[in-house]
């Protein structure tokens, strides 16, 4: 090989790899455009405190994590709604990310999720075809983005719409909070700030607890998507008392999938993580950070696996080959309720056996001696059974 050829071969082996880097960046690493929508002042129903003021803390949020582009639109009507969703759809058709934000009133319609501009009246049940938008007309917008499509809907409040609302045929179902969706396209997910059927709060303080627990988790770089709804969905829990639990429909592939990179400097001033709960999710993000991709890709692969087998010798010879960090932990739960189901099917065993025991001395007539003893063992059972479905039901919860 002349010299010329070895100098083209070094330039081939030099951008190759190059190019291949550019080909294969993650969702995460590209154009990433945002639309953030706060409806409060509603002309036909009482005005909502909060929208307005969560849409400023997410437009915030998403700007500091290096977003793009943040649009912010505050109480839309619904030709304002209409433009905005389309001029919107333009800009993702660039992106390789797309994020929607919308607080203010949603209701439910016949399985249909919709979206209430701030002058609709909903007068009837039909004028939501006229007046409101469709979760599937959102999704449109986001539809043309490559890689990632987010929508996040604190739209579950106690809608006052339905009660007034007339019902132009009596079979016509109008239900509480939003109805689940099953996201059509690949690398979509809808968060909903309750899950389908239920309702959301609004707060009593200046936001509502779902769009506070979302600031402190959505920009933290590194943090897979899954995990930031996960630590969501605990604040809100823990804020609401267990009356509200936030839900995410939709898949993502087996990379981790974070909104800011690990390496990635957030533009604009930096922001302290509010409280523990985000200090402790920074650190383990920077921990998770530090792997390279494919390792974490192959941990992830490897504990589903194990969550496929289903049995504690999977489990454990998975936490054996990886004894720290976060899949060793949810491998720990999952442990925890594949015990907590064997005591829950012992102690059941056990109740039934009580249960023909006492059956058998009654039909036998039995001293009454053996009769007090048959009834002691039976309740001491009962209540053993009860103990152990309620620890299986924690380590269930725990474990989800």
């Amino acid at each position: 090989m002349g010299l010329h050829g070895f100098v083209n071969l070094r330039r081939i082996l030099f951008v190759l790899p190059v190019l291949l880097l550019f080909f294969c960046q993650p969702a995460w690493a590209g154009n990433r455009v945002a639309l953030v929508i706060g409806n409060s002042a509603y002309k036909n129903a009482a005005p909502l405190s909060n929208p307005v003021n969560d849409a400023a803390i997410v437009e915030a949020t998403l700007t500091n994590a290096g977003f793009d582009v943040v649009q912010t639109r505050r109480d839309l009507q619904a030709i304002e709604m209409r433009r905005t969703l389309r001029d919107f759809a333009d800009q993702a058709r660039d992106a390789d990310v797309a994020v929607i934000y919308y607080a203010g009133h949603g209701m439910e319609i016949e399985g249909t999720n919709y979206l209430i501009p701030v002058d609709a009246t909903l007068e009837r049940d039909t004028d939501v075809y006229d007046e409101a938008f469709s979760l599937d007309r959102v999704m449109l917008a986001i539809e043309p983005a490559r890689q990632l499509r987010l929508v996040i809907l604190d739209a579950c409040r106690n809608n006052p719409f339905s009660e007034k609302m007339k019902r132009t045929v009596g079979s016509r179902s109008i239900s509480r909070g939003l109805a689940r969706i099953e996201p059509a396209t690949a690398n979509t997910l809808v968060a909903f700030a309750a899950k389908a059927g239920s309702t959301a709060s609004d707060g009593n303080s200046k936001n509502s607890p779902y769009a506070a627990a979302l600031v402190k988790y959505i920009g933290t770089p590194g943090l897979d998507l899954r995990r930031v709804f996960g630590f969501v969905r605990d604040d809100v829990m823990k804020a609401t008392g267990n009356r509200q639990e936030p839900y995410v429909y939709g898949t993502l592939g087996g990379d981790d999938v974070p909104l800011v990179p690990a390496k990635e400097t957030a533009k604009g001033p930096t922001r302290e993580p509010a409280g523990e709960p985000a200090k402790e999710a920074a650190k383990e993000a920077a921990k998770e950070a530090a792997p390279s991709p494919t390792l974490r890709s192959e941990i992830r692969r490897d504990y589903e696996l194990a969550l496929q087998v289903g049995n504690k010798d999977a489990l454990n010879f998975f936490i054996v080959q990886y004894p720290d960090g976060y899949y060793a932990s949810l491998a720990k739960l999952q442990l925890a309720k594949i015990d907590a189901e064997e005591k829950r099917v012992a102690a059941a065993e056990k109740a039934r056996q009580a249960e023909q025991e006492q059956a058998r001395l009654l039909n036998e007539g039995a001293q009454q001696m053996q009769l007090a003893k048959a009834a002691s063992d039976l309740k001491a059972a009962q209540e053993a059974r009860a103990v152990a479905e309620a620890a299986k039901e924690t380590a269930q919860h725990q474990a989800a």
